[in-house]
C-alpha cells in the first residue's frame, strides 16, 4: 500500500515538473538538417537569405546565424550574431550562446555586450541565471552609463534592483574622476556607488579615501566612513564620517574631525567640521582647537568655533567664544582670537561691551571680561592683546596691550601680595620666545613690594604714579623697574595702608582661569 502511494506521489510530481517546464519553439530557420553521425540529436538550423534561425523560450527570442537545438535535452548552442531578447530589461548579443531550458541558464561567449535601459555591458564571457535573475563574468567587464565608464575583473548584475556588483580592481571613470575600489555596488538606474573596501576617488581638485562608503556619481556627491579622509583645496580632512559634495564645493565630517593645512602647518579637531571651498574657509564645533606647528614649540587653542578663512597664502585662523591658548611659558583667554598667518600676528579681543554694560559695570568687572595671557608669574590684562612673530624665525617677536593695560605679578616672597602696574597701553619685547622687556605708557601706576636683598625681609611697599614705566624681566620675574618722567612715589610701611589701599582699581587676580599645559585644552 505504501509502495503503491509513493509511485502515485512520483507520477503526480513528474506531472507537475513537465507542465510547469517549457519547451524550446523553434519560430524559424533558413534551412533545417539532421545528421546523426557526426551531431547526434541535434536539430541543424541555418540562416538562409534574409530568414535567420529565430529560437523562443518562456518569454526570451533568441537570433543567430546558426544553431543546435537538442529537442531531447531542451538546449540549443546558436552562432553567429547572436541576439537575446527577453521584453525590455534584456538585450543580449555575442557571437556563442549556450542555453539549457531545463536550468535557464545561459553562456555568452566572444564580444558579449549585455544591454538593459539605462547602462551598457561587455565582455568575453557571461552568465545568465535565469530563476536568479543574475549576470555574471569573471574575466573582466566593462560598463558604460550616461556618465561612467566602469571596469572591474569580475561583476555581477541583479536585474530586480538594476545593481551591479564588483570585486578585484574596480575602476570608474568619468571625466571629473575616478574611483578605483576593491568592491564596490553600482545601480545603474541612480548611478550610485556604494563602496565595502580599501577606495580611491581623485577629482579634478580633491581625493577622497575611505574603506566604506556612498558616492552619487551623477550629482558627485557622498558619504563615507572608515578609514576616511578627503584631501581638499590644500586641506586634509579625517573623520569617522564625512560627507563630499563636489557642486557646492563642501566637506564636512563628524567625530574626531581633524582638518590639517600642511602649507601653514595648523592643525584643527574637534566632533563637527565644515569645509567651504568657494570662501576658502573651514570651520570646527564641538569641542574644538587648533595646533599650530613652529620649528621648536607649537601653539593650542581652544574655542567654541574655530575658523580658518582665506587663500592658503593669506589664512586667517579664528576662534569664538571661550578662547583659550597655550605655547611655552605663555598662556591666556579671551572672548575672540584672530591669527593670521601671513603677518604673524596674534589677536586676543573683548566682546563688544553693550551700552548699558558700559554705564553700569564697574572697572574691576570690565576687568574679568578682557583678554588675559600669563608670562611665567606674570598676568596682563586690557581691552585688547596683541602678539606678534618673527616671521622668518617663527620666534615670538612683541606684544601689545591697547587700553587698560594691567600686569599682576604675585610676590613670591610675602602672603598673598601682589606687585601690579597699570596704564592707558603696554609694549614688550622677546628674545628666543622670553619676554625680556616691558613698557607701560600713560597715567602710569604701581603698587611694589620691597625686599632686603640679604635678610628678604619686607622693607615697605612702594607706590607710585608717572607718565610711563619700563620693566626688565629675567627668567619670567621682573628684575628691574626704571620711571620716566616726574615719578611720584612712596614707600609705605605694610602697617600703615589699608588691605583696600594694596591693591590699584582695576585688579583682577585670575589665577584659578589660568592654563599650565596642553592637555588642559585637549582633554577638556
Amino acid at each position: 500500500m505504501k509502495i503503491r502511494i509513493s509511485l502515485i506521489f512520483i507520477l503526480l510530481f513528474n506531472i507537475v515538473i513537465s507542465q510547469e517546464r517549457k519547451i524550446i519553439q523553434i519560430i524559424e530557420a533558413g534551412s533545417f538538417d539532421r545528421n546523426e553521425n557526426t551531431l547526434p540529436g541535434a536539430n541543424i538550423l541555418k540562416k538562409d537569405n534574409e530568414i535567420r534561425v529565430h529560437l523562443f523560450h518562456d518569454g526570451m527570442d533568441v537570433w543567430s546565424d546558426y544553431a543546435l537545438f537538442y529537442k531531447k535535452n531542451n538546449s540549443f548552442k546558436a552562432s553567429g550574431n547572436v541576439v537575446v531578447k527577453q521584453g525590455d530589461s534584456i538585450e543580449l548579443y555575442s557571437e556563442i550562446l549556450d542555453y539549457d531550458g531545463n536550468e535557464r541558464k545561459i553562456i555568452a561567449r566572444e564580444n558579449v555586450v549585455f544591454n538593459n535601459k539605462s547602462s551598457s555591458l561587455k565582455t568575453q564571457i557571461l552568465y545568465h541565471d535565469r530563476d536568479l535573475k543574475e549576470i555574471y563574468f569573471e574575466n573582466g567587464g566593462t560598463i558604460k552609463d550616461s556618465s561612467n565608464t566602469i571596469k572591474s575583473s569580475r561583476g555581477k548584475y541583479f536585474l530586480n534592483n538594476s545593481k551591479y556588483s564588483f570585486k578585484d580592481r574596480v575602476n570608474v571613470y568619468n571625466d571629473d574622476y575616478n574611483i578605483n575600489s576593491d568592491i564596490l555596488d553600482y545601480f545603474s538606474d541612480t548611478e550610485k556607488a556604494f563602496f565595502y573596501g580599501p577606495t580611491v576617488i581623485n577629482g579634478v581638485d580633491y581625493t577622497i579615501f575611505c574603506e566604506k562608503g556612498f558616492y552619487d556619481t551623477k550629482n558627485k556627491n557622498g558619504y563615507f566612513v572608515k578609514k576616511s579622509k578627503i584631501l581638499y583645496d590644500k586641506r586634509k580632512i579625517e573623520g569617522d564620517s564625512l560627507i563630499f559634495d563636489d557642486k557646492k564645493q563642501y566637506a564636512s565630517g563628524i567625530n574626531n574631525v581633524i582638518i590639517t593645512d600642511t602649507l601653514n602647518k595648523t592643525i584643527i579637531k574637534g566632533d563637527f567640521g565644515q569645509v567651504y571651498k568657494a570662501l576658502d574657509s573651514a570651520l570646527i564645533t564641538k569641542n574644538p582647537y587648533a595646533i599650530k606647528i613652529y620649528k621648536t614649540d607649537s601653539l593650542f587653542i581652544k574655542a567654541d568655533s574655530l575658523f580658518a578663512i582665506g587663500p592658503e597664502e593669506d589664512r586667517i585662523i579664528k576662534g569664538r567664544y571661550n578662547v583659550n591658548f597655550i605655547k611655552s611659558n605663555m598662556s591666556g583667554k579671551s572672548d575672540k582670537f584672530v591669527m593670521n598667518q601671513k603677518n604673524g600676528l596674534i589677536k586676543l579681543l573683548r566682546n563688544d561691551l553693550s551700552g548699558r554694560e558700559q554705564q553700569v559695570l564697574t572697572s574691576n568687572e570690565i576687568a574679568k571680561k578682557n583678554p588675559v595671557i600669563w608670562n611665567g608669574n606674570s598676568q596682563m590684562t586690557g581691552d585688547e592683546i596683541h602678539i606678534l612673530r618673527d616671521l622668518k624665525t617663527n620666534d615670538l617677536d612683541s606684544l601689545k596691550i591697547l587700553n587698560n593695560a594691567f600686569i599682576i605679578e604675585k610676590d613670591s616672597l610675602g602672603f598673598n601680595n601682589f606687585n601690579q602696574m597699570k596704564g592707558i597701553d603696554l609694549y614688550g619685547k622677546f628674545q628666543e620666545n622670553e619676554l625680556k622687556k616691558l613698557k607701560l605708557n600713560r597715567n602710569t601706576e604701581m603698587i611694589y613690594y620691597l625686599y632686603d636683598e640679604d635678610t628678604n625681609e619686607l622693607v615697605g611697599i612702594d607706590k607710585a604714579i608717572c607718565s610711563s614705566i619700563e620693566m626688565l624681566i629675567d627668567n619670567n620675574e621682573i628684575e628691574e623697574i626704571i620711571f620716566y618722567t616726574n615719578p611720584e612715589g612712596k614707600v609705605y610701611p605694610e602697617d600703615e595702608l589699608e588691605e583696600n589701599e594694596k591693591i590699584l582699581n582695576g585688579f583682577n587676580w585670575r589665577i584659578k582661569e589660568k592654563i599650565y599645559n596642553k592637555n588642559q585644552i585637549i582633554n577638556n
